[in-house]
């Protein structure tokens, strides 16, 4: 039969205030507080579970676990330039708001871990994907997977060698990217916005990361500006190679990971 929902009410003030009411005894009980987190209102979303674990703290329960397949602000688990680490906070918000456990999936760093005073249980999502692949795509042999940027190589390299298929890693922009975040904002000397003169696309040393195209963007694009560009290829059990672009489209499936 499982276990039923429990029973609590929203109310959603016109100032965009958020009141919850729990509607029945939870004292001495384990709380789990389902919340996906994900969304285009996540700081609602976030704010909605927090609200209600400091609720059922108040009402006496005896643990409040929250589940949240996706944490918000996980990608902010590092100082950049003059910001905030935003995960920390969210890590100290939802210890004060009763949370003793929290279970997700995927963090963005598992160091992130290290943010909260109670446990925390980083589940997996790969060997479901993997078993998916394998089920439903009956050629999935014939395939690479590709890492659309360097940054994303460790992540791909776990399911090409799951899979036993070759891997491919774009190089675009991203190491720019990285230097950027790195960066405190202060610059000496200070940046150029003139770009090289012997190679209009390559940046020139003192080139603000601003300037160039971002790694949203897809490196195909740009594959017309240089003249040569290629991708590195390797499969975990047999050497490295260099192949052309086109090249890739001769597999059958592509990972894009």
């Amino acid at each position: 039969a499982g276990i039923r929902l429990g029973d609590c009410e929203m109310t959603t003030f016109s100032n965009g205030e958020i009141q919850i009411n729990v509607k029945e005894s939870v004292r001495g009980k384990n709380v789990f507080i389902i919340q996906t987190g994900s969304g285009p209102s996540m700081n609602n979303a976030l704010m909605e579970m927090l609200i209600l674990s400091y609720a059922c703290k108040t009402a006496s329960a005896a643990r409040i676990i929250a589940v949240m397949p996706y944490l918000p602000y996980s990608r902010q688990s590092r100082m950049r330039k003059r910001s905030s680490i935003a995960c920390k906070l969210v890590a100290q918000m939802m210890k004060r708001s009763g949370v003793g456990h929290l279970i997700t999936m995927d963090l963005h760093q598992k160091e992130i871990q290290g943010f909260f005073d109670f446990p925390v249980d980083n589940l997996r999502a790969s060997p479901f994907l993997v078993q998916y692949i394998r089920d439903n795509i009956p050629d999935y042999r014939n395939a690479v997977v590709v890492a659309r940027h360097p940054g994303a190589a460790r992540r791909a390299t776990t399911y090409a060698e799951r899979l036993n298929l070759a891997i491919a890693v774009v190089h675009g922009d991203y190491r720019y990217e990285e230097k950027e975040h790195e960066k405190d904002g202060r610059d000496s000397p200070p940046p150029s916005a003139s770009l090289s003169p012997t190679c209009p696309t390559a940046p020139s040393p003192f080139q603000s990361p601003k300037d160039l195209p971002s790694v949203n963007e897809s490196a195909f694009t740009y594959s017309s500006e240089f003249r040569h560009f290629s991708l590195v290829v390797w499969h975990p059990r047999s050497s490295i190679y260099i192949i052309d672009l086109k090249f890739i489209f001769n597999f059958s499936v592509i990972f894009l990971i």
